[in-house]
C-alpha cells in the first residue's frame, strides 16, 4: 500500500479534530478525500505528509512511518496544500528551479521545461509569480509538487480558483498521473469526484462515515417515484416488503430502500395486489451531492 493510516487521531487541546481514522491507498488509486470545512480534511493530509505529527495512531507512506522517517517519506510525496506557498517576488521558471534543487532534480532545467509544459504554463513562464491568476498560481504549485517525480500527491483543493476550461486541462492531468502514482485529492466539487476519482472517502467531525466508489454510494439507497390512480396512503406503502421511507411528493410518492432489490418491480407487484393503476413508475438517480449532504448534514 502506498498509504496506510491506522488508528489516526489529532488533538489541539480536548478538542479533537481527527478521531480513530484508518484507511489504505493501493498505487495507481486516485482518491477523493471529502467532508464539510473542519471535518479535519486538512489536517489529515498533513499529517500523511509530515506537516504535523499525529496525536496517536500510524500513518505509512511506501510502508515508511511518517513520523519516523519523515525526510525519507517526504522525498516520496508531493504536496499541493490548500493555500498555495508560493514565492511572488521569484519568476515561474526560477521558481521551479529553486524547488527542483531543494529536491536534488537530475537535469533540473529540462524537468522545469516539462513540468511548465504538462501543467500548461508556457504562456507565462517568464512571468513573476505575483503578476499570475489564481489559477495560474495553482498551476506552479501544482507543478512543483510533482517536479521530482513523486509516487504519492497528496493535493488539497488543487482545483481552486481554475476556469472551466483550466478545471479540464487539470483533470487530465491529475487522472494521468494516476496512472502510475497514488493520488489523494480533497475538493468541493463533486463532478471532480466523479470524473476522476477510483474512490471516495467522506469524513465528517473528524471520524469516516463513508468509504466506497461514488457510484456504489449513489446507489446506496434506491429511490422510486411512483404515482397510482386511486387512493394510497403513507400507512399504506410503508408496509410494501423492503420500503424504509415512504415520502409524499406532488401527486406521487418516494420510496426508498437500502436493500439490494428492484423496488421497482416490488411497487408494481404491490399495485397489481391492490388494484392499483401505476401511472408513473420511475427510478430516482441520486447525485453524488445528495449522497454527500445526507451523509454529513
Amino acid at each position: 500500500m502506498s498509504i496506510e493510516v491506522k488508528n489516526l487521531f489529532k488533538y489541539y487541546g480536548d478538542q479533537a479534530a481527527v478521531r480513530d481514522i484508518s484507511f489504505t491507498i493501493s498505487r495507481g488509486e486516485i482518491v477523493g478525500f471529502l467532508g464539510p470545512n473542519g471535518a479535519g480534511k486538512s489536517t489529515t493530509m498533513k499529517i500523511i505528509t509530515g506537516y504535523i505529527n499525529a496525536s496517536s495512531g500510524e500513518v505509512k507512506v511506501c510502508g515508511m512511518p511518517v513520523d519516523v522517517d519523515s525526510l525519507e517519506t517526504r522525498k516520496k510525496i508531493g504536496y499541493l496544500p490548500e493555500h498555495n506557498p508560493l514565492y511572488t517576488d521569484m519568476y515561474v521558471k526560477e521558481y521551479l528551479e529553486f524547488v527542483g534543487q531543494i529536491y536534488k532534480v537530475k537535469d533540473v532545467r529540462k524537468k522545469v521545461a516539462d513540468m511548465i509544459k504538462a501543467v500548461g504554463l508556457e504562456v507565462e513562464q517568464n512571468k513573476k509569480i505575483g503578476a499570475l491568476s489564481k489559477g495560474y498560481r495553482q498551476r506552479v504549485g501544482l507543478a512543483a509538487a510533482i517536479i521530482h517525480d513523486p509516487e504519492v500527491l497528496i493535493l488539497d483543493e488543487p482545483t481552486s480558483g481554475l476556469d472551466p476550461n483550466q478545471l479540464v486541462e487539470i483533470r487530465e492531468l491529475i487522472k494521468k498521473i494516476g496512472k502510475s502514482k497514488t493520488v489523494m485529492l480533497s475538493t468541493h466539487i463533486m463532478q471532480e469526484v466523479e470524473a476522476i476519482c477510483d474512490r471516495v472517502i467522506i469524513i465528517k467531525n473528524g471520524q469516516i462515515v463513508a468509504d466506497d466508489t461514488a457510484e456504489a454510494l449513489q446507489h446506496e439507497h434506491q429511490t422510486v417515484y411512483v404515482e397510482f390512480e386511486g387512493t394510497s396512503s403513507k400507512a399504506q406503502l410503508a408496509k410494501i416488503p423492503h420500503v424504509r421511507k415512504v415520502e409524499k411528493v406532488n401527486n406521487g410518492w418516494l420510496l426508498e430502500t437500502t436493500e439490494e432489490v428492484d423496488l421497482r418491480k416490488v411497487i408494481a407487484q404491490f399495485a397489481q395486489r391492490n388494484d392499483l393503476l401505476v401511472l408513473t413508475l420511475k427510478l430516482e438517480e441520486r447525485s453524488l451531492e445528495e449522497v454527500f449532504k445526507e451523509l454529513t448534514k
